[in-house]
């Protein structure tokens, strides 16, 4: 089934462009030009990602993407920003809020594209775990099911969206051993363009604050990346 694509922008000439291209490489589309309208639209039919401007009439596109990720039949759903501002403050805001990715227009065509199939391909075909057999990973009270797509921490569900999940498989099946910031932007992100180091720390960030009492899993290296502790004992010590 074609991935459906939700277009959150005011300006109804690049909405329709961005909606043409999208449909020509087999999506579909539909189009809100307010926060509001947006919101509602998702709730209807959950799409399989989220293109969303930052300046909108009425709630910013920070705050659509907020809500979003507060509400947890909807926290999972990709988001990737567009705006004309591209200050790295509100790159940072954009990821800090919640959103997979962040695209400053003015953008082509094919970038936005790229864009949206690293998205949707790691949504739909998340890192391999520990355990392939079984498909699924425990680690002290970290479970995680790769076939489910699904990380519970205590037997409590961690809402994590698809980069996030990613993001949690990615450094798990390498536990023990430093991730620079830079192979977890080319392995997890899977485009490095435009993406800064500062994303890695913020994605993490938020990664840790999901997983509550499995946060201390994830070790930080200062200057040089990230590290998954080798057992659960050596994080309880």
């Amino acid at each position: 089934m074609a991935a459906h694509i939700l277009i959150v922008d005011d300006e109804p000439d690049l909405a329709a462009t961005l909606a043409y291209n999208l449909e020509s490489q087999g999506y579909t589309t539909v189009v809100a030009g307010t926060g509001a309208a947006a919101l509602e639209l998702v709730r209807q039919r959950r799409p399989d990602l989220v293109l969303l401007d930052v300046m909108l009439p009425d709630l910013s596109g920070l705050e659509v993407c907020r809500r979003l990720r507060h509400d947890a039949a909807l926290a999972t759903v990709p988001v990737l920003m567009l705006t004309a501002r591209g200050e790295e403050i509100d790159r940072v805001l954009g990821l800090e809020v919640g959103a997979d990715d962040y695209l400053v227009k003015p953008f082509s065509v094919r970038e936005l594209l790229l864009r949206v199939q690293a998205i949707l391909r790691r949504s739909v075909a998340p890192a391999a775990t520990v355990e392939s057999t079984a498909n699924v990973t425990r680690f002290g009270a970290l479970v995680v099911d790769e076939a489910a797509h699904r990380a519970t921490v205590g037997g409590v569900e961690a809402p994590l969206t698809a980069l996030e999940f990613r993001l949690l498989t990615t450094l798990l099946e390498r536990r023990g051993r430093v991730q620079t910031r830079e192979r977890l932007l080319d392995d997890v992100w899977g485009i490095t363009a435009d993406v800064t180091t500062r994303t890695v720390d913020t994605h993490v960030k938020r990664l840790r604050e999901k997983l509550g009492a499995a946060a201390e899993y994830i070790e930080t290296l200062r200057g040089v990346g990230y590290r998954f502790r080798e057992s659960p004992a050596q994080a309880d010590r």
